[in-house]
C-alpha cells in the first residue's frame, strides 16, 4: 500500500493526491501536522532516502530558519528528535511504500508508482506516436 504524507495547506500535496485518484492508485493519506510522525515512523522514511535529510529536511521552512540548524552538526538521533517535535521541518507530500520514495510532486517521478504494466503501455503509446 501507498503511504502520502501531507500538508493541507500544501499545494504539491493536493497534486499528488489528486494524481493518485486520477491514476486509481489505492493509498493512506496521512496529514502529518495533525498527526505528526513517531521516531520510527522518521526513520522509516530516511531508511528509503538516497541523501539522508536533505532529501526531506525543508530548508526554506521558517522552522528551519528560525531554529539556525547546522544539520551536519546533528546525529542521527537529534535528527529524527527534531523532525518529532517539528513536523513542519519535513517536506511534502512523501510519497512512499516499502521500496520507494518520492519527496515532492514532481509527475515524471511519480509515475514510479504506477504499475509496471500501465507504465509500460504508456511508453509503447508515446512510442507509437513518436512513430507517427
Amino acid at each position: 500500500m501507498l503511504n502520502l504524507y501531507v500538508a493541507p495547506s500544501s499545494a504539491s500535496s493536493r497534486k499528488a493526491r489528486t494524481w493518485l485518484k486520477d491514476h486509481d492508485i489505492p493509498f493512506k493519506e496521512r496529514n502529518i501536522n495533525s498527526k505528526p510522525l513517531n521516531a520510527e515512523e522518521v526513520k522509516q522514511i530516511l531508511r528509503l532516502t538516497e541523501n539522508g535529510s536533505e532529501d526531506i529536511i525543508s530548508t526554506r521552512s521558517n522552522i528551519f530558519k528560525k531554529l539556525h540548524l547546522d544539520l551536519d552538526e546533528l546525529s542521527l538521533s537529534q535528527l529524527v528528535d527534531l523532525l518529532v517535535k517539528y513536523p513542519d521541518l519535513i517536506k511534502r507530500p512523501i510519497i512512499f511504500d516499502d521500496k520507494r520514495l518520492e519527496v515532492g510532486y514532481n509527475e515524471e517521478e511519480i509515475r514510479r508508482f504506477l504499475p509496471r504494466s500501465i507504465r509500460q503501455a504508456e511508453l509503447k503509446k508515446m512510442e507509437s506516436k513518436l512513430r507517427a
